[in-house]
């Protein structure tokens, strides 16, 4: 199991009949071993007041949380339009549109008989989709609650909006990148070359996507065609699955995080390698790279491992700023977008914000009770909401005078 921007799977994963807890492993990332036999008493009340860390109690610094799930919840993402809806999706089968600053559900997208590991609101908020694991993908209306488009394909590995228009893409197990445009359907596939899917984000032009694949490869894809124009490949591609990217919108360039322990920058319009950051940790016994990140504001690139460890990287340079460690392993990323900060999310079950310039801790935001699997921050920068495995959303406010 891997977590990724939203948050999918790779390895083992979950099912229906299975608690889980999430734990590391050795030639995949993050895995997922279920958990026969586990007796439930009265004590259960008081384990669940100590943190995810091991014992400590924790100090909860939200200011809502949704418990409307039933299991973990796995995935988030917040309405860009209104900035007060958010959808969650989880173990349970379950997903739901509600308010953050009420709690209250709008509505629940019914239909799913899987865990629901991506969840998304198109770039207008118009709609909303979410897609779980066997592959069934499901669009609503967000304004009228209207079920609008729905499909079934093979195991689903991750799912991303257009950002600019109502085309909804997924990548799936067997390789195949499906584009959708909503709500009519009109469909079209990036076809496997025999591997997994593993990541994808549109490059900055809105015309092309950057896919990863499972055995290391990249490839650079015309939307408008469905054909590769570059391909990363060989000794100049990741040496295992490429569990993460992004796009910077300035520059054109792509990064990229792998099992592998690496990270690639690579030239947006040409796919050339420009530089590859080792983020390995000496004595980290399992390690890859689980989330990558460009600041929208510097000339600065993040890294973050499942060692723990968080790099500040100068994509001018090429050189390592900082190197900033956690109590735990980082699970996603995601950059302020007016400032140099960047915040991490853990499996301790914290949010941290870190100064890029001088690479100090400069807030955390407690308050789950187990792994972090998810979070989202709302576009007008006032709320953070993060998806856990304790069975909850939690709403941070992110309006204070250290941000």
């Amino acid at each position: 199991m891997r977590f990724n921007g939203n948050f999918t799977f790779y390895g083992s994963i979950y099912n229906n009949t299975e608690r889980a807890d999430a734990v590391l492993n050795s030639g995949k990332t993050l895995v997922v071993d279920a958990m026969d036999d586990v007796d439930i008493d009265d004590e259960s009340d008081e384990e669940d007041m100590e943190g995810a860390s091991g014992g400590e109690e924790i100090k909860d610094m939200a200011e809502l949380v949704f418990d409307k799930h039933t299991d973990a919840v796995f995935s988030v993402s917040i309405d860009p339009q209104t900035c007060d809806l958010a959808v969650t999706g989880g173990q349970d089968d379950k997903a739901y549109v509600w308010k953050l600053s009420t709690g209250e559900v709008v509505f629940e997208c019914t239909g799913h008989k899987d865990s629901v590991t991506c969840t998304g609101f198109s770039h207008d908020g118009v709609y909303v989709a979410t897609a779980d694991l066997s592959g069934l993908v499901i669009v609503w209306k967000v304004a009228t609650k209207e079920l609008v488009f729905t499909f079934e394909c093979s195991d689903a590995e991750w799912m991303k909006w257009h950002p600019a228009s109502h085309v909804l893409f997924l990548g799936t197990v067997d390789g195949d990148v499906w584009m959708w445009k909503i709500p009519s359907g009109d469909c079209k596939t990036l076809q496997s070359h025999g591997c997994t899917a593993s990541c994808g984000v549109v490059l900055a032009d809105g015309k092309r996507m950057c896919v990863g694949y499972d055995d290391g490869s990249i490839k650079l894809w015309d939307l408008k065609s469905g054909t590769v124009q570059h391909t990363v490949t060989g000794n100049l591609a990741h040496k295992s699955t490429v569990l993460s990217l992004d796009v910077n919108p300035l520059n054109n360039l792509i990064i990229s995080g792998s099992t592998d322990v690496t990270a690639k920058v690579i030239n947006g319009a040409t796919a050339k390698v420009l530089a590859t950051f080792d983020c390995s940790s000496p004595g980290a016994e399992e390690n890859s790279v689980e989330a990558v990140g460009f600041s929208p504001t510097h000339a600065f690139a993040a890294t973050g491992t499942v060692a723990g460890v968080l790099s500040i990287w100068d994509t001018n340079t090429q050189i390592c700023r900082h190197r900033c460690p956690h109590d735990a392993g980082i699970v996603s990323l995601q950059w302020d977008k007016l400032s140099p900060l960047v915040y991490t999310s853990c499996l301790d079950g914290a949010v941290r914000l870190w100064n890029a310039r001088n690479g100090e801790l400069t807030s955390t935001w407690t308050g789950h009770k187990d792994s972090i699997l998810g979070f989202d921050i709302s576009k007008d920068g006032n709320w953070l909401v993060t998806v856990s495995e304790d069975k909850t959303a939690r709403v941070f406010s992110l309006s204070s005078p250290d941000r």
